[in-house]
């Protein structure tokens, strides 16, 4: 089958790459002639593990091409996937120009029938606005139908996450589009959850902000445990046991960033706003979010006796979550900012990231790897759970700090070992 995909971040060239891998001839349609090129090349503009490779391969098969023009890829193909961002507006309402800018570009070239699918996350009726858009313009002769194909992609993850689901949700109200969708994604084992568009959009939103609900229930377990003496680890371990609820997005820390959570939390309220429900749940589960990046500041007080007044801060991982590149939101970002305005001097370092964070975080020194980072720092703090963090060598980065304080904001150190080694040590629950 050809398909075309508008978009070219993790969702778009991610999902590309793999239905191209599974046969298809695939397009993709970006904005930027730079990007465009480098992808022809098999070049990757973000971070996401094997992509690179997967990329390269169907590149060289001529199983994928990458463009600017529509007419390349939009007559040729069955369905088209739009996939590119929904950042919110100031209100949290998710930003759908940049859709409907690409439903008006893709009318002038439809040719016979095709699908026309979201694949960004969109609040429900977008689907519906999108037809009326294309209705408005298309020429007589095109034929088309209208579907979300809602995705969900862990940044890391990412390529296993489109191949192996745990399930595909097709939402559309024609049987025409639902049995082409199927067809196109027969190769693909999982669930399939086949229903109307409007269910389709909310499914998204719904999942996202349940994560996000178990993340912060996580830490307010963690916070009222510290107040306690319980062990907020091992009241999570004990409670995610529970078949019924399992212990996936149960781990407290420093909170949830990236591109999906605190974005659609704020998409979901203004949907629940708007529809007149007052969905004061999700406002808690965004006010404990934020209590979790202060409570790393806090604890940084703690431990260097209350300020942080030209104190050199040593700050491990700056990325929102680990095997990955992506700031977008990324709780560093709220922490680094607020250790700054209180006068701690910052030393970072992350594995993959600090290009992207150079451009939002000002006035912090990013170091070439872990020891650089630590030499001659008052404290430590843990903010991404890279693996390379996992087995530092602690006492030889006792050797190198002025002072021996550890806030592990991913509890990723046993607590005992760690101020045996001489260390004072806060993580979160504990």
């Amino acid at each position: 089958m050809t398909i075309t995909f508008i978009g070219h971040g993790y969702v778009g060239l991610v999902t590309a790459s793999v239905f191209a891998d599974l046969g298809n001839t695939v397009w993709v349609i970006g904005h930027t002639k730079e990007k465009i090129e480098k992808l022809k090349r098999g070049i990757i503009p973000i971070y996401e593990p094997g992509l690179e490779e997967i990329v390269k391969k169907n590149v060289r098969a001529k199983r994928i091409f990458f463009t600017l023009d529509y007419r390349d890829a939009i007559p040729e193909s069955s369905a088209v996937f739009i996939a590119v961002g929904t950042p919110p507006k100031e209100n949290g309402e998710a930003d759908l120009s940049t859709i409907f800018e690409v439903a008006k570009k893709l009318v002038p070239y439809l040719n016979g029938y095709t699908v026309i699918a979201t694949k960004s996350t969109v609040p429900v009726g977008t689907s519906q606005r999108i037809k009326e858009i294309i209705n408005q313009y298309k020429a007589q002769k095109a034929d088309f139908d209208v579907a979300s194909v809602p995705e969900f992609l862990r940044e890391g993850q990412a390529i296993y996450d489109t191949q192996s689901p745990d399930r595909v949700v097709i939402g559309t109200d024609s049987k025409k589009a639902e049995d082409l969708l199927v067809e196109l994604h027969e190769p693909i084992d999982g669930k399939y959850v086949l229903t109307n568009i409007e269910t389709a959009e909310m499914i998204k939103y719904a999942a996202n902000a349940f994560l996000a609900t178990k993340i912060s229930f996580a830490n307010s377990i963690a916070s009222l445990s510290e107040l306690t003496g319980a062990d907020g680890l091992k009241v999570l371990e004990a409670v995610g046991l529970d078949k019924r609820i399992g212990s996936s997005f149960l781990s407290p820390g420093a909170g949830f960033g990236g591109s999906c959570l605190p974005k659609d939390i704020k998409a979901l309220l203004s949907i629940a706003k708007t529809s007149g429900y007052d969905f004061g749940l999700l406002k808690e589960v965004d006010k404990v979010n934020n209590q979790a990046m202060k409570g790393i500041v806090s604890k940084s007080k703690r431990l260097l006796e209350g300020s942080l007044e030209n104190k050199t801060i040593a700050v491990l991982g700056l990325s929102f979550k680990p095997d990955t590149d992506d700031m977008r939101d990324a709780p560093s970002i709220v922490v680094i900012n607020s250790l700054i305005r209180a006068g701690a001097m910052i030393k970072a370092y992350d594995p993959v990231a600090m290009e992207n964070a150079g451009k939002i975080l000002k006035g912090i020194t990013f170091s070439k790897d872990c020891y650089q980072a630590v030499e001659d720092a008052d404290l430590l703090i843990i903010l991404t759970e890279w693996n390379e963090f996992r087995q530092l060598p602690l006492l030889e980065i006792k050797k190198l700090m002025r002072k021996l304080n550890i806030v592990d904001g991913r509890n990723i150190y046993d607590p005992k070992k760690v101020r045996e080694m001489g260390f004072s040590y806060l993580g979160v629950g504990r």
